[in-house]
């Protein structure tokens, strides 16, 4: 089995290998999702320095990121250990790549990159034709995986423990994210249903500011101000009926990505994993009317619920499950090993 390394350069976050896989949920490593899903479903390794590259490891994803420099001397560095080398955009929402490419530096730089590299891949579709028109040799859109069939990641709670909706998006301050017109959409709805809607509030005194402005009547907004650890935010989601948003962004979809492990429904969202997983609730080709009844129907009837999330989890198996993740990266690499 093909073992992927994963490579962000100078990052942050900890070098880290992936012998079983997914593994079992750990609130003091970081979990595999996002581009360490990639690392992970091919028992690979995600690292922040060339020198945590196995040297058996030869495929490598480098992400960019808002130093492309970094990417072109590590491109530079890999050639020389004889890897093969994909890029991929580490924030690779429409308007993220966008407002990177906005630069002439950075558009010069991601030129050259794309042409060092081997290959690229697109975590979202609306990525694909940039990597080729900035001169790729090779591009392939791969959506990031989910350990969908691990059963230590199925997060699932009984329906009757089930209360509310959770706001999946948290950004009040980036546009196509809609944060606050889905707390004002949803708000009716939830109070007449008796239904308490939870959100995520990372932005302090500025956030607390505007969900007073909202007009929810007393105990039917929970704010959640704290950053949760993986494992315990999926707890936190699971508890809930279904998770709404009305982000409009090109994003990988990690909403309806939790959504999943958590086993609840995820109404809304432009993302790749909401276009997936939940093709009847997603909103691509819906209004927020339609939207807005959909929520209703969640709300009257949860054995709808039910039946989405069954579906959800057979769509994922079949589209992103870290199964078809190892095997769609093992079928691209395999071609550019043999060169």
């Amino acid at each position: 089995m093909l073992k992927v390394a994963v490579l962000n350069p100078g990052g942050r976050d900890p070098d880290q290998t992936f012998p079983d896989f997914a593994g079992a949920p750990d609130e003091k490593i970081h979990a595999p999702v996002n581009y360490h899903a990639f690392a992970a479903c091919t028992g690979g390794v995600f690292a922040s320095d060339y020198d945590a590259i196995p040297k058996d490891q030869r495929a490598v994803i480098l992400l960019l990121t808002r130093d492309l420099s970094r990417a072109a001397k590590a491109i530079t560095r890999l050639r020389r250990e004889k890897k093969v080398i994909v890029v991929a955009w580490k924030e690779a929402g429409g308007h993220q790549v966008a407002e990177q490419l906005a630069k002439g530096r950075n558009l010069d730089l991601f030129r050259q990159v794309c042409e060092m590299a081997d290959g690229a891949i697109a975590t979202t579709q609306d990525l694909l034709p940039l990597f080729l028109w900035a001169g790729g040799q090779r591009a392939e859109f791969i959506p990031t995986p989910y350990p969908v069939e691990d059963a230590r990641w199925d997060f699932t709670r009984p329906e009757e423990e089930k209360r509310g909706v959770l706001i999946g998006t948290r950004e009040f301050f980036t546009p196509t994210r809609n944060h606050a017109a889905a707390l004002l959409l949803i708000r009716r709805l939830a109070e007449g249903m008796g239904e308490p809607v939870t959100v995520f509030n990372p932005d302090g005194w500025k956030g607390r500011k505007l969900l007073k402005q909202l007009g929810y009547q007393d105990g039917m907004l929970r704010v959640v101000e704290e950053r949760l650890p993986y494992p315990k935010y999926l707890r936190a989601v699971s508890k809930h009926r279904f998770v709404f948003q009305l982000d409009s962004s090109t994003v990988p979809g990690q909403v309806a990505g939790d959504a999943l492990l958590a086993r609840v429904p995820c109404l809304g969202g432009h993302g790749t994993t909401e276009r997936l997983v939940f093709p009847d609730l997603c909103g691509v080709g819906r209004n927020h009317e339609t939207l807005f009844n959909l929520a209703a129907r969640l709300f009257e009837h949860p054995h709808d619920c039910t039946d989405y999330v069954v579906r959800a989890v057979e769509n994922a198996r079949a589209t992103l499950s870290f199964a078809k993740g190892a095997a769609e990266l093992e079928a691209y690499f395999t071609p550019l090993l043999r060169r």
